[in-house]
């Protein structure tokens, strides 16, 4: 099941305005308006930019989605893998991908407006969703829930035999529910990476140009907890899988 906004094209084209508000500009520095112009120029290039993320974005979403629902299928036979694509067009928002399912237990893959803008190229875009689609497949969202629950539980208990009071309870509670959700968040990502890789291949796209995103975002290192794993290992899980192709 694939579902694209209506609206993408339009919020995408919409979503770098030119500010010409403020006083008006003294003679010989008037900004132009002609055809040719600065401020015309840099509107049409603002506007090609943007139409050319929306039609990545769709290329890239009625490709892989397909291939993500039958690796789904092969995978998880009993799950629903009736994917639901959407758009977040907040604005302001840094780039963020991310999956979840919605009331009905329908897995839903979210991209922003920022991280559409933010890929270089089609395979980048379709790493992104292969591998958002693999979190769901490998039921990494229920498993994250009952990790956080657990440390929930064996917190909130710790704080309780020492006789905590409802207040430190609660705080612990919430701590060990945080702990519980990251233990295994490294291993839940790398694995996802590594399905996400072979998603990305079938649908026709490079995985190893598509994991050069890896480059250009923030380093989280090897943290205690930490939620993501350091992008070289990412990288090196791609290689690896490419090569098993």
């Amino acid at each position: 099941m694939r579902w694209i906004p209506a609206f993408l094209l339009a919020a995408l084209t919409a979503c770098a305005p030119i500010d010409v508000s403020g006083p008006a500009p003294s003679s010989g520095n008037v900004p132009t308006t002609e055809p040719g112009g600065p401020l015309i120029t840099e509107q049409g290039e603002l506007k090609t930019r943007a139409e050319r993320a929306a039609r990545t974005f769709i290329e890239v979403t009625s490709t892989v989605e397909p291939i993500a629902e039958r690796e789904c299928r092969r995978v998880a036979p009993n799950l629903n893998c009736n994917f639901i694509i959407v758009v977040d067009d907040r604005p302001g928002q840094p780039p963020n991908a991310f999956q979840t399912v919605d009331r009905a237990g329908r897995p839903v893959l979210a991209f922003n407006l920022a991280l559409i803008a933010s890929v270089e190229n089609a395979d980048e875009l379709a790493f992104v969703m292969g591998h958002e689609a693999s979190h769901h497949i490998l039921g990494h969202l229920r498993r994250t829930q009952q990790n956080a629950a657990v440390g929930a539980v064996v917190f909130s208990g710790l704080a309780a035999m020492t006789g905590a009071g409802a207040d430190a309870i609660r705080s612990a509670e919430e701590f060990g529910a945080s702990v519980g959700a990251r233990t295994y968040s490294k291993e839940f990502e790398l694995e996802a990476d590594q399905l996400g890789t072979v998603i990305t291949a079938r649908s026709g796209y490079d995985p190893l140009n598509g994991a050069r995103f890896f480059t250009r975002i923030p380093d989280p290192g090897n943290r205690f907890l930490g939620s993501h794993p350091p992008n070289a290992a990412r990288i090196d899980v791609v290689r690896r899988t490419v090569a098993q192709l």
